[in-house]
């Protein structure tokens, strides 16, 4: 499976490359675009409102100038007309306000690219975007915030709620880099596969359920979770763990920028990883599309050989 990361890809506006600023992420136009390539689904981030709208926004926080000052809300704080108020707007007359966007570093960039698009819910994602695509939609909660279980459930259903409503037969799967909230989403409902995102160890949590490969496996065996989504240097670094994660029968996604090198993802197939997710849809669609159709897995074996080994 392909699938398109926040749709057609993430923006990164500090990057030299154009096509990481082309289409803005998490948007319906960015959701359509990747539709248009042979992708099995598109991934965004799913947050609740304070007045428990689910809507489509990957970072905790959303920013703008206010009277020469960057100042920014936590998305989970503020109302959904308050959410939508920033960017391009929907209704003609209506004024946006213009977003600027904080990266780890602290560094703020104007949130500008070639083509932009308003924000939106996630009812609008399942009204306006290609019926045949499935949705990865990750529950994005704050690696800051300790949850207790009351909130977890209740942001939770409100999801669930528009979910159920809309999804009709589209294709579904939830996923959580929160460990609680994919086990909770396991027992609210059983009609749509739940995976727990991990970084496989490149970055150390307090929750130590979340520091490597064997622990994700455990998370998802003691929940009855699906399967895992790691970010893809885990599993170069450890490719045993793909096994053991067969072994269990659990399923094995990756998400990276490695996965916007074919030659990665060929790799991945020979390894036996069911699905990777991407920014460079055009490029890796059409990369597994032909490997797909035209490849058996010995000639992708000896091509990929032929590639990497020195003469």
């Amino acid at each position: 499976m392909v699938m398109g990361h926040r749709g057609s890809g993430m923006n990164m506006l500090q990057s030299y490359d154009t096509r990481l600023k082309c289409i803005k992420e998490n948007s319906i136009l960015s959701f359509n675009s990747a539709s248009k390539f042979p992708i099995d689904f598109v991934e965004f981030d799913v947050q609740v409102t304070k007045d428990d709208y689910p809507v489509i926004f990957h970072d905790n926080f959303i920013g703008a100038e206010d009277k020469g000052v960057f100042k920014e809300q936590r998305v989970t704080d503020i109302t959904l007309l308050e959410f939508l108020s920033y960017g391009p707007q929907k209704e003609a007359g209506k004024v946006e306000r213009p977003m600027l966007r904080k990266i780890k570093d602290g560094r703020i960039f104007e949130w500008k690219v070639e083509k932009d698009d308003s924000l939106c819910t996630l009812q609008e994602v399942f009204e306006k975007v290609e019926r045949s695509k499935g949705f990865n939609i990750e529950l994005k909660f704050d690696d800051q915030i300790v949850y207790k279980e009351e909130k977890l459930e209740h942001v939770l259903r409100v999801i669930l709620q528009v979910v159920n409503k809309f999804a009709k037969d589209r294709p579904i799967l939830f996923s959580s880099f929160q460990p609680d909230a994919a086990l909770l989403m396991r027992k609210l409902q059983s009609t749509y596969p739940v995976y727990f995102l991990t970084n496989g160890g490149s970055e150390i949590y307090a929750d130590v359920r979340r520091n490597s490969m064997e622990e994700a496996i455990k998370v998802c065996l003691r929940g009855g979770l699906h399967g895992i989504v790691s970010e893809v240097k885990a599993i170069f670094r450890n490719p045993g763990a793909v096994t053991r994660i067969k072994e269990a029968k659990l399923g094995i996604i990756t998400y990276g920028q490695l996965n916007n090198v074919a030659e990665a993802v060929y790799m991945q197939i020979l390894m036996g990883v069911e699905g990777v997710i991407v920014d460079l849809v055009p490029e890796i669609a059409e990369a597994v599309f032909v490997v797909a159709h035209f490849f058996s897995e010995q000639e992708l074996e000896l091509a990929f050989l032929v590639e990497v080994m020195p003469e």
